[in-house]
């Protein structure tokens, strides 16, 4: 029923806009004065019923990790890819979960997290104990390679409830001091609204520490987010439901390694009314300085659909106006993923879509979130769910899904962005 309200509210937006003319309109601000570089796309397809992803993950030495869940003849495998270098190729996958392992398909990718050979996974697997009547319920698994990703050991369970419910919607963060965090949406307090819970491994993804709830009243399927400071503060993100069916997206710290969480801090103050699951996540990310960058989507007071990013100096207990980064007059934004590199330079992607296309687009920002370019389109074909990932070097991977009939087909392509001097004029 959320699903389907979701759905028929967005199609009667874009029926309304269904003969606009579609076209990415150049921001009030300021253009990059710098040639991108692009590296080939590599492409992978997939003759297969269904796919659920990718994850993207590029290391220092530019290379890149993709994850993904697909489904065939009954048959459901959580994959893991590599290619070694930016020009490719991307290797053969590796099944992930055990056979007797039946990964749930009904949310999104797994997340993804590499620090050198170490490659952790995240992915819900369909209740072994599924009943009848709780048929959205799943256990958290945690799987990982210590060889970079040519073998997975035997996943353990993230969740310490025991109990027939959701425990989904994950994010996988892997802090400078190589400790290992999860965050994800939990209904096991039986409420009428989720929670938002953590859990962190200190041993390399061996075991996890008992789970801790951050908040409650979390909205049921928009992801969360973990990312961390330089200080080595630890921030999450999710969206809040509010009394009165208000939607926020929100943040909370830690100061002490994910041990305990301030209060959540709301972002962009939107006040959207909404009586459903938006299924739409929120990204986020730091720079070397400390300043934290979130984005996220929302309808507002104006039910009008929109992509904005803001941005807080003070870790998180307050937020700069946010900022519109969608301009097309003629298409629904959605699912919005960012990238931030030490020196502050951002990456955003995100799916535009009309009731004929649906593309794959990207802006960025040089100056600390200061201006954005216009969006880009990136696919060929007609695409959806984008992700990235960015490196301390500037350098970008972006992939996404292409429908190329008879087969699902997957592409990345890696972006090296010029050098920016603005965060190094703003250091004392």
């Amino acid at each position: 029923m959320i699903e389907r309200t979701i759905i028929t509210q967005r199609l009667a937006w874009m029926v309304g806009v269904a003969f606009s003319v579609v076209s990415f309109v150049p921001m009030a601000l300021a253009e990059p004065n710098h040639s991108l570089q692009f590296g080939p796309k590599l492409t992978t397809d997939h003759k297969v019923r269904a796919v659920v992803g990718p994850s993207v993950q590029i290391d220092n030495e530019g290379r890149i990790s993709l994850a993904w869940v697909e489904e065939d003849k009954e048959i459901r495998r959580v994959l893991y890819a590599r290619a070694e270098k930016i020009e490719g190729p991307i290797g053969a996958p590796v099944t992930v979960n055990q056979p007797t392992e039946a990964p749930y398909m009904r949310q999104e990718a797994p997340a993804l997290a590499v620090a050198g050979t170490d490659v952790f996974l995240t992915w819900a697997l369909t209740h072994p104990r599924l009943t009848p009547d709780k048929p959205f319920s799943n256990e958290l698994r945690l799987s990982r390679s210590i060889d970079g990703g040519k073998t997975f050991l035997r996943s353990i369970l993230v969740n310490d409830d025991e109990q027939i419910i959701g425990h989904s919607f994950d994010s996988i963060h892997i802090a400078p001091d190589g400790v290992v965090h999860v965050a994800w949406i939990d209904g096991r307090e039986g409420k009428k609204e989720s929670g938002t819970f953590t859990t962190r491994s200190t041993d390399r993804g061996r075991t996890v520490s008992k789970n801790l709830k951050v908040d409650e009243d979390t909205c049921v399927c928009c992801r969360t987010s973990l990312t961390t400071g330089p200080d080595a503060t630890l921030y999450i993100a999710w969206r809040k439901v509010l009394p009165g069916e208000v939607r926020e997206t929100v943040v909370a710290r830690s100061t002490d390694g994910g041990k305990t969480f301030s209060a959540p801090v709301i972002v962009g103050h939107d006040k959207w009314v909404f009586p459903g699951c938006p299924h739409r996540p929120a990204s986020i990310g730091t720079d070397r300085l400390g300043r934290l960058y979130v984005v996220w989507y929302t309808e507002g007071v104006d039910e009008t659909p929109a992509v904005f990013l803001a941005y807080s100096d003070d870790r998180g207990e307050t937020f700069s106006p946010k900022q519109r980064l969608n301009v097309s007059k003629g298409t629904f934004p959605d699912h919005p993923q960012m990238a931030v590199d030490p020196e502050g330079r951002l990456v955003i992607v995100w799916e535009e879509q009309s009731p004929v296309r649906r593309e794959i687009v990207m802006s960025l920002s040089l100056d600390r979130g200061q201006s954005f370019s216009s969006p880009q389109k990136l696919n060929e074909k007609k695409g959806q769910t984008p992700s990235l990932s960015m490196n301390s070097k500037g350098l970008a991977a972006i992939a996404w899904m292409e429908h190329a009939m008879p087969a699902h087909r997957m592409v990345v392509q890696t972006l090296q962005l010029p050098a920016s001097k603005v965060l190094a004029k703003q250091e004392p």
